[in-house]
């Protein structure tokens, strides 16, 4: 008699299995709008890397997907389920394993809470920078599989540039460790790099070993208001060429501000078409001198006001600014979110662009950015049930797809392929080089099971 994923998975020792539809369908999708997804067959919640190990020859034997899943907050559907598929939920793997203060290293499980290994660390006086807008609540797991930025990435890297070590389970369901910990090493192919931003279509990553910093200084915080989205990128362009390495540049434009003022009174919204929050944690003198050239940037660009502040509360307060603009358009309508990258020089320009391609397909668009990178992020917003604005609103995604593109940048800057831009990174890639993609699936994931239909070009 044949039997069942579902009857073998039961014979896994100890292993939390979710099988009524009532608990399966809150593991079904991330927070992408409009990409696919349908209810899984069975959600399993492992809480060591031997059982992700079986649960992965489980499928094998059964030909059957595996979607693995951090905390769901991804933004391109590559955390959506199919109807056949098992989904691996890593939350409960949410432990720091070790901290070595020596060497400024830490082994944590993929389930950990980015700002809780944030805040683990404080007691050590060290620091991990990738801190993406999500960090209270995505994992570094999640973090890992798509190689997440964030607000600090300008000047300190994004997750790829930290991670030193992971242990993998395969496609062949054998677990290995891919990297080292030593500061070099070139021997052999980097595959720990190749499973950092895989989006779970190569390996389960079932632990991490990254690199830390020491606790920053309390930055400076500077803040210029601008008339117009084409003056804040020409700050941003002003800032690149001047040398200067801001710990962090951000934008907000009008219409967030809006939706903040709307939610938390913040009073910020009529004072600029655009605000520029930037941070420097550089110490003493450099700092100072710092500071300045970024009030000069500003100034230089047109802003309308410009101040500088060390006070902690204030400061606090402008980044929460930036931090509450997502969620503060979701109170709006149904959000679709771009997340293209181009170069500094570029950015003026594309600012200007993305503003005409909202007003042009009638679609409400405003924009936040990870401006010191040139990562920008235009959230289109559609009235709920709304299907021809919906039609609108991916439309206007297609074309600053291609807008992002012909500005020699990149589909996506830091959310990853999912299902929503697969389309965008066939545009993106020659085919010589798709092709060497969907070669590197086919040779790890032999059997085809890990996270199917996502991250590679259509």
């Amino acid at each position: 008699m044949t039997t069942t994923i579902i009857e073998t998975l039961e014979t896994i020792d100890d292993l939390d299995l979710l099988i009524s539809a009532d608990s399966t369908s809150a593991y079904a999708h991330d927070r992408a709008v409009w990409a696919a997804y349908d209810v899984p067959v069975a959600v399993v919640r492992p809480r060591t890397t031997e059982q992700v190990r079986a649960v992965v020859a489980a499928c094998i034997e059964h030909h059957t997907p595996v979607v693995t899943r951090g905390a769901g907050t991804g933004l391109s559907g590559g955390a959506n389920a199919t109807a056949d598929a098992v989904v691996v939920s890593l939350e409960e793997m949410d432990q720091v394993l070790e901290v070595d203060v020596e060497h400024r290293l830490a082994r944590v499980q993929p389930g950990l809470v980015n700002d809780n290994f944030r805040a683990a660390l404080v007691e050590h006086d060290l620091w991990y920078p990738p801190d993406p807008a999500s960090s209270p609540w995505s994992t570094i797991g999640g973090n890992v599989a798509t190689n997440a930025g964030g607000m600090c990435c300008v000047k300190y890297g994004v997750t790829g540039d930290y991670v030193r070590e992971l242990e993998v389970v395969t496609g062949t369901a054998e677990v290995v460790r891919l990297g080292r910990r030593t500061a070099k090493g070139v021997a052999g192919y980097d595959l720990r790099g190749l499973m950092v931003g895989s989006e779970g279509t190569l390996g389960i990553v079932t632990e991490v070993v990254v690199k830390l910093r020491p606790l920053p200084p309390e930055p400076t915080t500077v803040i210029g208001n601008f008339d117009s989205l084409e003056d804040a990128g020409r700050a941003v362009a002003l800032i690149g060429a001047s040398g200067v390495a801001p710990s962090l540049l951000e934008l907000v434009d009008r219409g967030c501000l809006e939706a903040v003022d709307a939610w938390r009174n913040m009073g910020l919204a009529s004072e600029a078409d655009a605000v520029l929050i930037a941070r420097s944690d550089a110490p003493g003198a450099s700092g100072e001198q710092e500071v300045a050239e970024l009030l000069r940037c500003f100034e230089e660009a047109g802003a309308t006001y410009t101040a500088a502040s060390t006070d902690a509360q204030e400061s606090e307060a402008l980044y929460a600014a930036r931090q509450l603009a997502f969620p503060a358009m979701e109170r709006l309508g149904v959000v679709l979110t771009e997340d293209i990258c181009v170069p500094l020089s570029r950015v003026p320009d594309v600012l200007g662009q993305l503003r005409a391609i909202g007003d042009r397909h009638d679609v409400k668009l405003a924009t936040i950015a990870h401006e010191g990178d040139g990562n920008l992020h235009p959230l289109l917003v559609t009235p709920p049930g709304d299907e021809a604005a919906g039609l609108r609103a991916q439309a206007a995604f297609d074309e600053i797809i291609q807008v992002a593109l012909e500005a020699g940048g990149t589909v996506t800057g830091e959310h990853g392929i999912g299902l929503l831009k697969r389309d965008g990174l066939g545009r993106e890639l020659s085919p010589a080089v798709a092709r060497m993609h969907h070669a590197v699936k086919a040779a790890l994931d032999p059997h085809g099971i890990f996270n199917p239909g996502k991250a590679l070009p259509i």
